[in-house]
C-alpha cells in the first residue's frame, strides 16, 4: 500500500477512497487538492485536519493545493447543514479569502523550485467569466438529475431528515460547481485527486464523474473521517459553542494551548495521532508513559505543546505555558503588577477606565469587560456559582472597589476552573 496512505490509516485518518487510488499514488507524484469555503476570516480548528492532510501528502512526495472557494462560498455547501447559510456581499468574501491565503501559506511550502510545492488556488479566478448559459450548456449537460439527487447531502435535505425541508436551486448547483472545480484543475493543473472530509464524498465523485464524461479522463477521491470527541460530541467548539481560531486575535494562544491540555485522556490518544508529526513509535512511547502516571498529564501536555508550536509558533507556546504555570499554581498573594505584565499578552484581557470600573457590578463588569457575550450570559454564569475575581467565587450582589485591584491595576476574573481574563484598569 501507498506509503501516504498507509500513514492516515495508522493516524486513524482514512474513511474511504475510490478504487485505483492507491496505484495512481504509488505509480508518480501526484496533484491533489483540498477546498476550504471562505465563511469567516479566520479558519478554525475544524480545518486543522483538511491542512495536515495537504502537509502529510506533502511531506510524501507529492503536490498539494489548497483551493479557496471564492466562488463556491458565495453559495454554501448543503453537506452536513440543516439550513441554507446566509449569502455574504462580495466585498466581505475577497476579504475573507485574502485572510484564508495568509494562514494556508503558514502551514505548507510553497517555496523554492521544488516540483512538488505547494500551491494556492481560488475558483472564484475561473467561474467569473463563465456565464450561466454557458455552465448550463458545457457543465450541467454532462450530470443528470437524478445523479445529482441520490447524493446524501441532497437527499437528507429534500426529505426533511436534516431538519428542514427542502433545499434551493442555488445550493443545489454546489456539486455542479465543486465538480467543475476538480474538472478546470484536472485540466489545467494536472490534479487527479481531490481530498476531503467523508461528508464531502458526494462532491468529489460529482467531480470525478464530470471529469470522466468531459474529458476521458480518470480521476480519484480520498476521504478522512469527521472528528467527533469519544463521547460523540461535536468536536472543536467550546461549551458555550464558539469556535477556537487559527487566527490568534479571535482565540488567544493562550486559550487555544489550554483547549489542547483539557482533552480527555481517550481524546488524547486519537488527537495526538490526528494532530501532530510525531512517529507511530514516539507516539505509541508516549500512550504507554501516560498511562504509568496519568495524573502527570504528559499525553495532553506534549499534544498542546505540538499543535499550539505547529498553529502559532515556539514562542506563543512558551508565553501561554507561562502563563498557565503562573495561573494554576500562584495564590493571588504572589500575584502582582509584575506577573500581570509577564501573562498580560497570552491572556484574553481588555481595558477599562477606572472612573468606569469603581462601583460596578459583577453583570456589567463581565459583559462591559468584554470577557462574557451579554449580560444573559453573566447572570446564566452567576447563578450557576462559576464565577471568580481573582480567584474568590463571587455572587451578584459583588461591585468592584479600590481594594480589589490589584497594585492598583489589575482584576483576574475566572470562568470555571480553566477560563481566564485580565481587566487592566487605566
Amino acid at each position: 500500500m501507498n506509503s501516504f496512505i498507509e500513514e492516515l490509516k495508522w493516524r486513524g485518518l482514512f474513511a474511504d477512497m475510490m478504487p485505483g487510488t492507491d496505484e495512481q499514488l504509488n505509480k508518480e507524484m501526484t496533484t491533489a487538492y483540498i477546498g476550504f469555503d471562505p465563511t469567516a476570516d479566520s479558519l478554525h480548528i475544524g480545518s486543522l485536519i483538511q491542512i495536515k492532510i495537504l502537509a502529510h501528502f506533502q511531506q510524501h512526495g507529492h503536490k498539494p493545493i489548497a483551493l479557496v472557494g471564492g466562488a463556491t462560498g458565495m453559495i454554501g455547501d448543503p453537506s452536513g447543514k440543516s439550513a441554507e447559510r446566509n449569502l455574504l456581499d462580495e466585498e466581505t468574501l475577497l476579504h475573507y479569502v485574502d485572510c484564508l491565503k495568509n494562514q494556508l501559506s503558514r502551514f505548507l511550502n510553497f517555496d523554492g523550485n521544488e516540483p512538488n510545492k505547494a500551491e494556492l488556488v481560488n475558483n472564484y479566478d475561473w467561474m467569473k467569466n463563465i456565464s450561466f448559459l454557458d455552465f448550463a450548456k458545457n457543465v450541467g449537460k454532462n450530470i443528470t438529475v437524478n445523479y445529482m439527487m441520490a447524493k446524501d447531502s441532497v437527499k437528507k435535505r429534500l426529505s426533511g431528515d436534516a431538519g428542514v425541508d427542502g433545499m434551493s436551486f442555488t445550493e443545489f448547483t454546489y456539486q455542479l460547481i465543486q465538480g467543475y472545480d476538480f474538472l478546470h484543475l484536472y485540466q489545467n493543473n494536472n490534479v487527479k485527486l481531490q481530498m476531503g472530509g467523508s461528508d464531502q464524498w458526494g462532491n468529489i465523485t460529482t467531480g470525478t464523474e464530470l471529469i470522466r464524461r468531459k474529458a476521458q479522463g480518470e480521476a480519484f477521491a480520498l476521504t478522512v473521517p469527521l472528528i467527533t470527541k469519544a463521547d460523540g460530541s461535536k468536536f472543536g467548539k467550546s461549551e458555550s459553542g464558539e469556535n477556537y481560531w487559527l487566527d490568534k486575535k479571535k482565540t488567544s494562544p493562550y486559550k487555544f494551548y489550554q483547549f489542547w491540555l483539557n482533552a480527555t485522556d481517550s481524546d488524547a490518544e486519537r488527537f495526538i495521532k490526528f494532530y501532530t508529526f510525531l512517529s507511530k513509535e514516539a507516539i505509541d512511547a508516549l500512550i504507554e508513559d501516560h498511562k504509568t502516571a496519568p495524573h502527570e498529564r504528559k499525553l495532553q501536555k506534549r499534544l498542546a505543546e505540538e499543535v499550539t508550536v505547529w498553529v502559532h509558533n515556539r514562542e506563543e507556546y512558551e508565553n501561554a505555558l507561562r502563563a498557565s504555570e503562573i495561573l494554576f499554581s500562584k495564590g493571588m498573594e504572589d500575584m502582582n503588577e509584575q506577573i500581570f505584565t509577564e501573562i498580560f499578552d497570552a491572556i484574553p484581557n481588555n481595558e477599562m477606565l477606572q472612573s468606569k470600573i469603581i462601583g460596578l457590578n459583577i453583570i456589567d463588569l463581565l459583559s462591559e469587560s468584554d470577557f462574557l457575550k451579554s449580560k444573559s450570559e453573566a447572570q446564566r454564569e452567576i447563578k450557576g456559582n462559576s464565577i471568580s475575581v481573582n480567584k474568590q467565587k463571587v455572587n451578584g450582589t459583588f461591585t468592584v472597589s479600590k481594594s480589589d485591584l490589584i497594585d492598583g491595576k489589575f482584576l483576574l476574573l475566572q470562568k470555571g476552573k480553566k477560563s481566564y481574563f485580565i481587566v487592566k484598569v487605566i
